[in-house]
């Protein structure tokens, strides 16, 4: 029978007590150690002793003491920064087990449109096969480091590049141009005979993460888009926007064209305030994928979300682009 590690004296010094950090954190949180005490429940001399005793075994001062009063060193504050997060994870997670012990949390970062207009909609779903797993998400749209923020998975929209994680391919993004009935009335769209190259002389609404997309949409369907006219006088103008919501908003309200994921505009088509000009989607060799850690890989909650995950998209497939 293999027996447990047993701690060297360098990794006991390295982790103190909870009571110590407990004791620390709310002397820094209050900046007293009688308020402190009162915190805890505890005597104002506990409090002293739980940090002096930290002090010592981490050979580092804290605080400054002036007579009754103390204030944090600037190792103090940055440590007290630390210890607070830590602490507040561990509240958390022992809340979140008392409360749920036979299930499990599961912390999604998501896009913030792909979340709310696809995601969103289906996650009930989820929720009714798995009801113990409770599931938290936060809007990300760029990469960042799992091993600093408290995130299982992530849907991430690019190339499966992402270091020291696994990537699950999801779907991919066919974008097409669309934009609301009243606009195609007005630009006679449906009077054009290459209404691709009609689009070049039309409004076009441009989003910051797809900076290129229009230019590489007229490039595939071999539209010059330096033959673009300058617009008249009190006539509408491209525009750029931040997210693909105000995007879908402008599109709407007549503004322009948009060139948007079908999947993702699925409620606008379906009322008919938006209308697909020309069924000549953009391909891309990005697509949505799954990002996982390979240290949660194995994690319960992860596993079950990933399994259905996977299998809605195979159920949906082979209508999920032509919606």
């Amino acid at each position: 029978m293999n027996s447990l590690p047993t701690e060297s004296p360098q990794s006991k010094k390295s982790l103190p007590s909870t009571s110590m950090l407990a004791a620390f954190d709310a002397a820094a949180r209050t900046g007293s150690f009688t308020a402190a005490a009162k915190d805890l429940a505890l005597t104002q001399g506990a409090i002293s002793r739980q940090v002096n005793a930290l002090e010592m075994q981490i050979s580092v001062n804290l605080f400054h003491r002036h007579k009754q009063n103390i204030s944090l060193t600037e190792a103090g504050k940055t440590y007290a920064k630390e210890v607070n997060s830590a602490l507040s994870h561990i509240r958390s997670a022992t809340l979140n087990l008392m409360t749920n012990p036979d299930g499990g949390i599961l912390n999604i970062a998501i896009l913030p449109t792909f979340g709310s207009r696809w995601l969103m909609p289906r996650l009930a779903d989820f929720l009714a096969k798995h009801p113990r797993i409770t599931i938290n998400t936060v809007c990300k749209l760029s990469q960042f480091d799992f091993s600093h923020e408290d995130i299982h998975c992530a849907i991430h929209f690019g190339k499966a590049d992402w270091s020291q994680a696994n990537c699950t391919f999801l779907m991919a993004e066919e974008s097409v141009p669309v934009c609301s009935p009243k606009l195609f009335e007005q630009a006679e769209l449906a009077k054009v005979d290459n209404v691709c190259a009609r689009l070049i002389n039309l409004p076009l609404l441009h989003i910051a993460t797809r900076p290129n997309a229009w230019q590489h949409w007229f490039d595939e369907h071999n539209v010059d888009s330096t033959t673009k006219e300058q617009p008249k006088k009190k006539t509408l103008q491209d525009m750029h926007f931040e997210q693909f919501s105000i995007v879908t908003n402008a599109a709407v309200a007549g503004l322009g064209v948009a060139l948007l994921p079908k999947f993702l505009v699925e409620s606008e088509l379906q009322r008919g305030e938006l209308q697909v000009i020309c069924n000549k989607p953009q391909r891309t060799d990005n697509g949505y994928y799954l990002v996982t850690p390979n240290d949660k890989l194995n994690y319960a909650p992860m596993v079950a979300f990933t399994r259905w995950l996977s299998q809605v998209i195979k159920s949906e497939k082979p209508s999920i682009l032509n919606k």
